[in-house]
Parts: structure tokens; C-alpha cells; sequence
């Protein structure tokens, strides 16, 4: 099949009505009639000439001082034309009006040799001046504005304001195909076929199939929504028209919806062909006049419907757009016959994962070591994005430390730059302050272990993080799970609230440290009154809603004011009762508190294994009766501690 000229690109680009001809001829008109105004204001200099206005009697004087060349009478006016000119280069000239009987001004004159001359005034000439004057600036801007005006309704508009600012790209120029994009295979099935209908539409007609008119994809951000677009366009091999709906947008009413058209005939042109609407909810909003419409952004919208109801679905031209707040977008954009799919480009999961840290790092030197399943596991939620940030930062690790190949050290260390930070070598903390870190943290680890419901401990550490963390402990589960049980949540909020226990128990007094372990287990206390039907009081009740899925996934409470009083004092309880376990377990466990406390403060880092050790050596467990910890770790529970 062969590919349509690219628009941008093509050799016809500049011939003919082009729009770089246009906006020439647009920008010589407006130079013209710059130039007419500026010739009107300034016609005298231009003519080295300038009149100046006197009195009859300073007139009288200068002839008296034999200083006037020549006099010209006209309409009961005095031109006088004096012997010197004072200023060089420019010819001045006075200007008095008669008064007496101009014989007696002719012998006066006649005495001084002053050549005296009467104009006698054109009446027609004066009347046809004055009608030009008046009448052809005004005629050169009726045509100018006319011009103006029947470029803009052609779909270019002031300059290129209403010029739809699509970017076009062709399969050689995006290079991207389903082969670039990893761990969304539920998503690229549902492409896939869009993509086959683009190559053989026959197959389908026979059968009484239409091509869907668009597909929305929807997810969280970095999951590869644009990636996914390119990918089809690249597969299809037809050309692609990507822009932003932000772009759509102007202060101009009207001209988002000019841009609307003039990219539909544009596609059309070039069908088949793929346009890409990236962040459509900034011109999809739901239309609501309760609280005042945007004129501009609704009218964007209304020929953006009627686009996508006008064009022929035969002529195979397909529309991606691309959000994650689908909450947001007007119902009639999202009804079959405009977006006849929604293709969910979620999170990856495990497999997901692995795929794509292989993707990334086909252009990265990995050395022996590097074990992408051990490091899936231990991003567990994380997006494409995050995955490619995190092998990049692997690979400048590598070159800091001065290997030439990046290996599985690095890429755990890059991980707990992307969620943590980097180490801040440079916050020296003391004495005491290490101390109570260390004990908090380690309060944190020790009731994980003592807890069968708990997850294993990573790692341990007190180093700061530039991310604010002063110390902080990784707990990783030993295989990805999707769903979480109560017992499980509790033995969480249990051992959230522990680093705080620790504090009080070992020094009598808490600190600031506990805010961000605070803010989680409250969090999750609260979504399970709320939201799981975990709540012994309200029991299967929904007390919550969630809104922005994709995004920050926050939730408003849907109940009445005393059943949220209600909620907040069950919230203080359950909170109060593991805040009580956690000092419990602690306080049974003091000599192991105190021992890895100290091994803490003296290495600063200590891993999981050499945690259980120290916890089984103060138990009295033998070490072969000790249970191992795995090494595969999952995305890590951070408990930290805040400054």
C-alpha cells in the first residue's frame, strides 16, 4: 500500500495557495497599509518642507528687513517664502493670513522686491483631493480586512491562529511498533485488530464489519497510552496526526473549533490515516452551565462531535485519544459511534514488568548478574516510565562507580532512588538523633517479624534520603498479590504505628519522625471502615467514594455529618488498639530491640538476613532451625522516618 504524501513534508508544500504564500501575502498587505499611514503623517518631511504659522504684524516686520523672497496669495492666505533658510536641506515656509486691501500689500511689496503671485484655487481639484484623502485609506482596509477575514474562514486565521497545529509523522519517522511497547498485551489485541481492519478492510466488509470510529485509551500516567498510539500508526503503516487538546484551546471563541475542522480535512485528505488526541479531557470536559461554561472550550467540543459524526467510517480514518480522567469527559463523546472502545492501558503486572525492563534495556550493557525477575518483583505498581527511569538511572550508577556494564546492584540501588531518594551523605545526624532512627526503624522491623501476617524484611537503614526519609525499612512480600486480607491490613497498621511504640518505649518521649507512618496507617484504617465493609460497626455499609482513578485515586466520604463524626471516632479506636499491640510486642521483646538497634547504629545498613540473624541469635533459635528469607522482593511497604 502506498503512504499519501506527507502534508509537512510534501514538495507541493509551498506552491500554489500554500499557507507560506498566504501568510506572505498577509504580512505585504499589512506592511502596506503601515506604510500608507506612515506616508499620510509624515508627507511633508518626506517633500523636505515645513510650513510654519506667524502673526501679520511679525509678517510686516520681515518685510521691513528685506528678508522675504517671494509671497504667494491663495484663498485669502500668505505663503512666505523667506531669502535664507535657517535649516539645511529642508525648505521652510510661513504662513499669515491677509488683512487690508491687498493693492496696498502689492506696492509694499513691489518696494522691497518681493515677488508677489495669486493663486486662484481649484474647486474640483480641492473637492476630488479631499475625497481621496478620505476615501482610498479607508477602501485599502476594507480590502485588507476583507483579505483577513477570508483567510481566517478558510481555516488559517489571523497568522495561522486557527491553523490546526497537528504534527504529522509517518511510519519511517515514528519507528515505533508493537514490538517497542511491553506489558500492555490486553491493550495491544485490542489495537491489534483496529490495525488489521487499516490493512486489509476487505476481510471485514465482507462480512459487514465497520472500522470503529475511536478508541479512548485510558490509565495512569507513564503506562504507555502514547507509546500505544505511535505503535498503531507504525503497525498500520499510514500517516499520523498527533496533537495535544490543550492546543485546541485559544483566548479566541472559535478558533479550537476552526483548528477542529481544518485537522479533519487535513486527515481526510490523507486517509487512510491515524489522528491522536493526547490529554482529551482538556477540551472534552463535561458541558455544565450551572457553574458558567467556557464558550471556547465548549464550542471545541461541539464541532469535535459533529466531526466525528460527519466523516464516512469507510474511508478508514481512525481517532486515538488518550486521558486518565475519563470521569470528566462529556457522555456524548463517549457514546459508540464516536468512541466506540475503551482500551484500559493499566498497570503492568509481573510479566508486564519483566517485558518491559527488557525493552529498556536492549541499549544498556548488562553484565552476568543482572536478574530482571528479582526486579520486577521489587516494583511491584510501578509504570512503564518509572521502569525506563529506573534502568537509566541504573546505567548512570554504573559509570559513577566505574564498571562498564550496569549490574543487579545498580539496578536495586536506581530503585530505591526512584522511590526514596538519593542517600544524603552531607546530613550528618547525632548522637541521639541516630539513636532514636535507629530504634524507630528497627521497632518498625521487629514487629514485622513477630507478626505471622507481616512481610518480610528487605532491608534496613538509616542513612537520609533526599526525598525527606531520615531512615527507612523495605518489606518486601515473598510472590505479587492482588488482593489483601483483614488480618493482613491490620498486622500493616500494627507495624506502621511500631517506630512510634519504639520512641516512647525506649526514650519516654516521641517525636516528629512518625508523620508519614501516621498519615498511612490512618489511611488505611480509614479505607477499610469506608470502602472494604471491614468496619464492625457499619459493617457492609459504602461510606466512600473514589474519584481521579487513574490519577491520585483520593475519596470523599458519601454519608451525613454524625456517621462521618462516627467514623473518625471508630478510626481514633482502631488506630488506639494497634498502637497498644505494637508497644506490647515491643516491650516483650526488648533485649532484641536493643541488640539490632546497636548493630544499626554501628553499620547504618544492615539486609534482611542479617536482621533475622541478630532475631534469632537473642531468641536462643538455632540458625539451621531459623526460617530463610527469601531474596525476591516485591514492592516495597516503606515505612519511614520523616524530619
Amino acid at each position: 500500500m502506498s503512504l499519501p504524501e506527507d502534508k509537512n513534508n510534501g514538495p507541493d508544500r509551498n506552491k500554489g495557495n500554500g499557507p507560506k504564500n498566504k501568510q506572505t501575502l498577509l504580512v505585504i498587505v499589512i506592511c502596506l497599509l503601515i506604510s500608507l499611514v506612515f506616508m499620510a503623517l509624515f508627507s511633508n518631511v518626506m517633500n523636505h518642507s515645513t510650513s510654519k504659522d506667524i502673526t501679520y504684524d511679525e509678517f510686516l516686520q520681515m518685510v521691513d528687513k528685506n528678508e522675504i523672497k517671494k509671497v504667494t496669495l491663495e484663498s485669502g492666505t500668505l505663503t512666505i517664502e523667506p531669502k535664507d533658510q535657517k535649516y539645511t536641506g529642508l525648505e521652510v515656509t510661513y504662513a499669515t493670513t491677509l488683512f487690508g486691501d491687498e493693492n496696498d500689500l502689492k506696492d509694499l511689496l513691489s518696494k522691497k522686491d518681493v515677488t508677489f503671485e495669486k493663486k486662484i484655487p481649484d474647486a474640483t481639484a480641492s473637492v476630488i483631493s479631499a475625497i481621496l484623502s478620505m476615501v482610498i485609506p479607508f477602501v485599502l482596509l476594507i480590502v485588507g480586512f476583507s483579505f483577513i477575514m477570508r483567510y481566517m474562514n478558510k481555516g488559517g486565521g489571523m497568522m495561522g491562529v486557527g491553523k490546526s497545529k497537528a504534527k504529522t509523522y509517518v511510519q519511517k519517522e515514528t519507528g515505533v511498533t508493537f514490538m517497542d511497547v511491553a506489558g500492555q498485551d490486553e491493550a495491544k489485541e485490542s489495537l491489534q485488530e483496529v490495525v488489521e481492519f487499516l490493512h486489509n478492510p476487505e476481510k471485514y466488509t465482507a462480512i459487514g464489519a465497520k472500522l470503529p470510529k475511536g478508541a479512548l485509551l485510558v490509565g495512569p500516567p507513564g503506562t504507555g497510552k502514547t507509546l500505544l498510539a505511535k505503535a498503531v500508526a507504525g503497525e498500520a503503516k499510514v500517516p499520523f496526526f498527533s496533537l495535544s487538546g490543550s492546543e485546541f484551546v485559544e483566548m479566541f471563541v472559535g478558533v479550537g473549533a476552526s483548528r477542529v475542522r481544518d485537522l479533519f480535512e487535513e486527515a481526510k485528505k490523507n486517509a487512510p490515516c491515524i489522528i491522536f488526541i493526547d490529554e482529551i479531557d482538556a477540551i472534552g470536559k463535561t458541558r455544565d452551565s450551572r457553574y458558567g461554561g467556557n464558550d471556547e472550550r465548549e464550542q471545541t467540543l461541539n464541532q469535535l462531535l459533529a466531526e466525528m459524526d460527519g466523516f464516512d467510517s469507510s474511508k478508514a480514518l481512525l481517532i486515538l485519544a488518550a486521558t486518565n480522567r475519563p470521569e470528566v469527559l462529556d457522555p456524548a463523546l463517549l457514546r459508540p459511534g464516536r468512541f466506540d472502545r475503551r482500551v484500559i492501558v493499566d498497570r503492568p503486572d509481573l510479566k508486564g514488568r519483566v517485558n518491559i525492563l527488557k525493552v529498556h534495556a536492549k541499549k544498556v550493557l548488562l553484565d552476568e548478574s543482572v536478574d530482571f525477575d528479582a526486579i520486577a518483583l521489587a516494583t511491584s505498581g510501578a509504570v512503564g516510565s518509572d521502569l525506563a527511569n529506573m534502568i537509566n538511572e541504573a546505567a548512570i550508577l554504573a559509570v559513577k562507580n566505574h564498571r562498564k556494564a550496569v549490574s543487579q546492584k545498580d539496578l536495586f540501588e536506581a530503585v530505591e532512588v526512584v522511590l526514596v531518594g538519593k542517600e544524603k551523605k552531607d546530613r550528618i545526624l547525632s548522637q541521639e538523633e541516630r539513636r532514636i532512627v535507629s530504634y524507630h526503624e528497627v521497632g518498625h522491623a521487629l514487629v514485622s517479624a513477630l507478626q505471622k501476617d507481616s512481610e518480610p524484611v528487605q532491608k534496613i537503614t538509616i542513612v537520609p534520603r533526599t526525598m525527606g526519609a531520615l531512615g527507612y525499612v523495605m518489606q518486601v512480600p515473598e510472590e505479587e498479590k492482588y488482593l489483601n486480607t483483614k488480618t493482613e491490613l491490620q498486622a500493616m497498621i500494627v507495624g506502621l504505628l511500631a517506630g512510634r511504640a519504639a520512641e516512647e518505649i525506649v526514650f519516654g518521649n516521641v517525636t516528629t519522625g512518625a508523620s508519614n507512618d501516621i498519615e498511612k496507617a490512618t489511611k488505611v484504617v480509614r479505607a477499610m471502615i469506608t470502602q472494604y465493609g471491614m468496619s464492625e460497626k457499619f459493617g457492609l455499609m459504602g461510606l466512600s467514594s473514589q474519584e481521579n482513578q487513574y490519577l491520585d485515586g483520593k475519596t470523599y466520604l458519601n454519608c451525613g455529618d454524625a456517621t462521618a463524626t462516627e467514623i473518625d471516632h471508630e478510626v481514633m479506636v482502631v488506630l488506639k488498639d494497634a498502637y497498644e499491640q505494637a508497644k506490647q510486642l515491643l516491650l516483650e521483646n526488648r533485649e532484641a530491640l536493643d541488640e539490632i538497634a546497636a548493630y544499626l547504629i554501628q553499620q547504618e545498613t544492615i539486609t534482611g538476613k542479617e536482621f533475622m540473624k541478630i532475631f534469632h541469635e537473642v531468641k536462643g533459635v538455632p540458625d539451621e532451625e531459623a526460617p530463610t528469607l527469601e531474596q525476591q522482593p516485591e514492592q516495597p511497604l516503606l515505612t519511614e522516618n520523616n524530619n
